[in-house]
């Protein structure tokens, strides 16, 4: 009997919770398999048998355990059982009787005439509230519902339910909520605004979109855009790339550039590295990589950690505007939002642009209001003129030298 033991995942993470068994109890077990999914703070990560046989959990599916503690043993000297026989075929059945009326689901308890209502007309019996004797649905009860359907605005839950569900708070949100509340709580955190008009990129993108696949395998999105005007502002703006350690400030000349992930288990912020080093076509694939591994629960500690600026974007929820929270330790991040056409005042006349706001949180401690605003404002220009993007000044500027 061997025993399979949590693994270290960082060197602050002393708990971890089991999300889930993949194997079952007492099942036969490959070497190097998978049999459980676990959770950090930080990120979930699989555990693999290290050696074949018959597995025995010692832990359940939402407990937390310590880094060390045991989660299951693995009896090696077991035989390996044989293969279960193909079950038999089922034997065919005759057909069943021709009803005269369709019948209502027998869990239902209702009144004969409601219960064939509720099955002719195929009725969400939860969407029903019953007022006959002992519980029963009456076709009064049925007919009310059908006058008025959508009255129910929780789908599934039953009408004028009073139910408290409660579930434990994963690790991961756990962490995101003591975050966002340190960050809140010890940061001088201010927000400044301004609006981007996308046009310019959003027709680089109808031209080049399909040769740009075809050359590179990956779409050309927004977010390659976004992160290399970042890069380019971030080096020209530097408090805005700074950390406040202690009595220190901690200048990077590099930009490694956090991108907010939502999944189903929360909010995470894999990092892009060194994205002024990067291409259009590398950080598109980079963005495709890490956001498939998020999804996936497939993220290293190593590739959540270290960012020295985030971008998060609202506007794939829809969201037109709102003031992001700084991703401690770093000094600011940038929201973007939904493109939306609006009208806008150009040259004296109304046109309708595509319009985006970008929205710019900051610790006021270390980024003054010059810097916080001449950021946003260089990232503006650069996502209007995109050919700036290319060596960070205008053509023409830097023919003539100015």
């Amino acid at each position: 009997m061997i025993s399979i033991k949590v693994p270290t995942v960082g060197e602050s993470i002393t708990e971890v919770t089991l999300l889930k068994w993949t194997k079952k109890e007492g099942e036969w077990v490959d070497r190097d398999e998978v049999i459980a999914e676990l959770e950090s703070e930080k990120a979930t990560f699989e555990v693999n048998a290290e050696q074949a046989g018959i597995l025995f959990q010692k832990a359940k599916e939402g407990d937390s355990i310590l880094i060390g503690d045991i989660l299951a043993d693995i009896d090696e000297t077991a035989p390996k059982p044989a293969q279960a026989e193909a079950p038999a075929a089922a034997p065919v059945q005759a057909a069943a009787p021709v009803a005269s009326a369709p019948a209502a689901p027998s869990n239902v308890k209702a009144t004969p005439v409601a219960a064939a209502i509720i099955a002719d007309k195929k009725v969400d019996t939860t969407q029903i509230k019953a007022s006959g004797y002992a519980g029963k649905i009456t076709k009064t009860d049925v007919l009310e519902a059908l006058s008025h359907p959508g009255k129910n605005a929780f789908p599934g839950q039953e009408l004028f339910t009073r139910e408290v569900r409660s579930e434990k708070m994963s690790n991961l949100r756990k962490t995101i909520s003591r975050r966002l509340v340190e960050s809140k709580n010890t940061t001088a955190m201010l927000t400044t605004f301004n609006e981007v008009d996308m046009t310019a990129i959003m027709n680089i993108r109808k031209q080049f979109k399909d040769k740009f696949k075809e050359a590179h395998g990956v779409n050309l999105g927004f977010m390659s855009f976004f992160t290399k005007a970042c890069a380019i502002a971030l080096s020209e703006w530097p408090s805005v790339n700074a950390f406040i350690d202690g009595d220190q400030v901690l200048y990077h000349d590099y930009a490694d550039i956090s991108i907010a992930v939502s999944t189903p288990r929360g909010l995470t912020v894999p990092v892009l590295r060194n994205v002024e080093s990067l291409s259009m076509a590398d950080v598109e694939k980079k963005i495709i990589e890490l956001a498939g591994k998020a999804r996936d629960s497939k993220l290293t500690a190593d590739e959540l950690t270290g960012g020295t600026f985030t971008i998060t974007n609202g506007g794939v929820f829809g969201s037109l505007m709102s003031t992001p929270i700084i991703n401690i330790p770093q000094s600011a991040i940038l929201g973007m939002h939904k493109i939306q056409d609006r009208p806008m005042a150009v040259n004296g006349k109304v046109e309708i642009l595509p319009m985006m706001y970008l929205a710019l949180s900051y610790d006021h401690r270390i980024i003054d209001g010059r810097e916080s605003v001449g950021f946003l404002v260089r990232v503006k220009a650069l996502l209007e003129s995109p050919a700036l993007l290319l060596m960070g000044k205008d053509p023409v500027a830097s023919l003539l030298e100015l």
